[in-house]
């Protein structure tokens, strides 16, 4: 009891430098502010647009440029590029986001088996995430969806698995360094069973790497969901996604006769990438101890 009450205020404390520090970060703030934005078009996209993405199509301005009435032009079926933008960053950051998820649970289960435990356990996660890490994300992406199919789901899947070998890297080189440490080796003196060991206390002093890991890895499970709809292999029509949009625009020859239809969807899939790798930065800043120390 005297050790949880002692440490409430240290922990308290750590957290108002943390947010502090963050605050003091303008890539971080930069990084939030692009994030709520983009997040916040996605959720709102019917409120923000009159248009269905896959059904309304006004031929009358099919290619036509930016204007009052199609703000970022329309596309060579005349449908709203706004309103696929919008739509289409819904589609990209729920793959993002459940990629993500997947890769976490499973990578970072494995990491804390693999640094834990050690021994031959240790040997079999390593060799399986140097075989992952032989191929090239993109490149492994593509074999799993070819195998599976292309489907949202397939790219959830897909992305999120090459998210795992990043997990249980971090996730095995922090374990490694904590379970020496003297809480941990005070609880496993009083008796403590390695579950408990593990999820109370090695697992909840590894969140904040984990945080930072996990929203940079958004941004980048974002670019290679684009990369898959490019290829074909993303979500398929009439699901918008933006590496489709961009594969349309190229298969109609738009790129200069309607550089609109590029323009727009790249532009989003590259802000959504930077806002996510911004919000990071900030908030490994926030999170690193040194910064404590160097201020």
């Amino acid at each position: 009891m005297t050790t949880t009450t002692a440490s409430n205020p240290a922990s308290r404390l750590l957290k108002n430098r943390a947010v502090q520090r963050f605050l003091e970060s303008t890539s971080g703030l930069i990084g939030l502010a692009l994030t709520v934005f983009i997040t916040l078009a996605a959720i709102l996209a019917p409120v923000l647009n009159p248009y269905d993405p896959a059904t309304d199509r006004d031929y009358a301005a099919r290619l036509q440029g930016p204007s009052l009435e199609h703000w970022f032009g329309a596309d060579g079926l005349g449908r709203d590029i706004l309103t696929q933008v919008w739509y289409g960053l819904r589609t990209s950051l729920v793959i993002g986001l459940v990629a993500v998820l997947v890769g976490l649970m499973i990578g970072v289960m494995l990491g804390l088996a693999a640094g834990y435990f050690r021994g031959w356990i240790e040997i079999a996660i390593g060799w399986l995430t140097d075989v992952m890490l032989a191929f090239p994300s993109i490149l492994l992406a593509i074999a799993i969806v070819t195998v599976t199919g292309p489907s949202m789901v397939s790219v959830m899947f897909a992305v999120g698995i090459v998210q795992i070998p990043k997990f249980i890297r971090l996730t095995r080189s922090m374990v490694l360094s904590l379970r020496e440490q003297e809480f941990v080796q005070t609880v496993r003196a009083f008796g403590a069973k390695p579950p408990r060991i593990i999820f109370q206390h090695i697992l909840p002093a590894s969140l904040a790497p984990l945080t930072v890991q996990a929203t940079l890895a958004i941004g980048t499970s974002t670019l290679e969901a684009a990369g898959l709809g490019f290829l074909g292999l993303g979500a398929q029509p009439p699901t918008p996604e933006l590496g489709t949009m961009l594969s349309d625009a190229f298969k109609g020859g738009y790129s200069l006769s309607a550089p609109w239809t590029i323009v727009f969807p790249g532009l989003f899939i590259t802000l959504t990438v930077l806002a996510f790798n911004l919000l990071g930065d900030g908030l490994r800043d926030a999170f690193d101890p040194r910064g404590g120390l160097s201020s």
